[in-house]
């Protein structure tokens, strides 16, 4: 099998159709294939099911980079590589724009997300513009040479192109992504000394598993690049990102309910507008009124045993009114010999 895939980078899988005789990697690839698709249209139906309002960064990036990403990216392939189609445009047009959407799509899920760890706006502008740069700098030439090498059929040069482009892509958006991971586990180090509460560290260990899982699943692919087996790579990098959108999507929408319970951050330092418009609810069950600001008066749990502490600490984000009476002293008894408490006051 190693044998058949190396082969195939000169022209067989790069130009055309696998033509070659080995059934195991023709299993290997259609494996492949089958649970990439399975993994990518699971996760449409988990994330059409779990969130009550259809929007939001975090949302449409999970949906884009399943459905418009992995999807079409594996049918692609499929259809190219066991020739199920003569129309081969249509073939490499999913196969790019499947690409498109789940690789720089899945770099949007963690940057979706970046802004609940990471309380810099200036390095969430930089890590945005990297992405940016990245997807027009790495993907427009690799589809000039992924159509060149196909389509035209005296296309030797555009195939010894594409062999170093592939490289070198691959290279810069694993580099993306260890930059994004690596912001991820810097941060969850730092929070996880801040904060002792079991139910909390929980969340930022499967954070910080989740992002170093992603790395070695990044030097996996980069590897079998390097090792120039085209067709196992190609096949293999449908199913690793489509593995990679499901635990984000298991982890990530975690990192909320974190921000909610103020796990992390003192709780007179939150305030509705610092939190950009993707930081959704819909995952969440809401079953409160929302469109009333909740009383001043603190009580405490036990006091309010039907009281759902999602629906308080989401009304903080959709309140802001909220924020300026819970600071309003509880009303006491004026002192009899005219001291002043020493909490009567609130910065």
């Amino acid at each position: 099998m190693a044998t058949d895939a190396t082969s195939s980078t000169s022209n067989e899988g790069v130009a055309g159709a696998y033509i070659g005789n080995s059934l195991g990697l023709k299993i290997t690839m259609a494996t492949f294939t089958g649970l990439a698709l399975y993994n990518a249209l699971e996760l449409v139906v988990l994330v059409l099911v779990t969130f009550r309002q259809y929007r939001g960064l975090y949302f449409w990036s999970l949906i884009v980079s399943a459905s418009v990403g992995v999807v079409p990216y594996a049918l692609g392939f499929l259809l190219k590589f066991f020739e199920l189609t003569s129309v081969l445009w249509l073939s490499l047009s999913l196969i790019t724009v499947g690409w498109y959407a789940m690789v720089t799509g899945q770099s949007i899920v963690l940057y979706s997300r970046l802004h609940l760890v990471l309380q810099s706006p200036k390095v969430l502008q930089r890590v945005l513009c990297m992405i940016i740069i990245n997807a027009i700098f790495l993907h427009i030439p690799t589809t000039v040479l992924t159509f060149g090498s196909n389509l035209d059929s005296g296309g030797n040069g555009f195939i010894r192109g594409y062999n170093v482009m592939e490289k070198i892509q691959m290279t810069g958006f694993c580099l993306q992504e260890f930059i994004l991971s690596g912001i991820y586990i810097y941060e969850t180090v730092k929070m996880l000394r801040l904060n002792p509460e079991p139910g909390y560290r929980k969340i930022m260990y499967q954070l910080l598993s989740l992002n170093l899982l992603i790395i070695l699943m990044d030097v996996g692919l980069l590897t079998v690049e390097y090792l120039d087996y085209y067709i196992f790579e190609t096949t293999l990098k449908g199913t690793v990102y489509s593995v990679k959108l499901k635990l984000e999507f298991a982890v990530l929408g975690q990192l909320l309910n974190v921000v909610r319970h103020h796990g992390w951050k003192p709780t007179s330092s939150i305030n509705a507008s610092e939190f950009p418009d993707f930081v959704d609810v819909g995952a969440a069950r809401i079953t409160s009124d929302l469109t009333r600001a909740p009383p001043a008066t603190r009580q405490s749990r036990s006091q309010q045993p039907w009281l759902d502490s999602d629906d308080l600490s989401i009304a903080v984000f959709e309140h802001s009114e909220y924020q300026q009476d819970r600071f309003v002293p509880l009303a006491r008894p004026p002192p009899s010999n005219g001291t002043i408490y020493q909490n009567d006051t609130c910065d």
